[in-house]
């Protein structure tokens, strides 16, 4: 497994989460990105997670929720890549992913557009 320490990790996601474009980031609401070491033992190969109710299907009714929830799993990513510019490339294509989650886009149009 590459080793990398979990600040390096952190970092890469927050590079990635600034290469988002600036129009995109300013309609992103309620939602928290975190760093975790593992995914539920269920899922073990997960790279990341989206958590919530996607803005598309936000309606009157949402006010007084607590933050979605993005994870991006450390320990998944670090076994599934050979080198650190796998992991660099694999945190970007993870963090795109999950925030496309937040957008209302689903797995399959993510696919289709090269970040499945």
């Amino acid at each position: 497994m590459l080793e990398m320490t979990r600040e390096a990790f952190e970092e890469l996601v927050s590079e990635a989460l600034d290469r988002i474009p600036p129009e995109l980031t300013r309609v992103m609401d309620n939602v928290a990105v975190f760093v975790e070491d593992e995914p539920d033992p269920a899922d073990p190969e997960l790279l990341g997670l989206y958590e919530g109710t996607p803005l598309t299907e936000r309606g009157e009714w949402y006010a007084g929720v607590l933050p979605d929830r993005i994870s991006i799993y450390m320990g998944p990513t670090l076994r599934y890549c050979a080198t650190t510019e796998d992991v660099v490339h694999e945190v970007a294509v993870t963090v795109v992913h999950e925030v496309a989650h937040h957008f209302g886009i689903e797995d399959e149009r993510l696919h289709e557009l090269g970040w499945g």
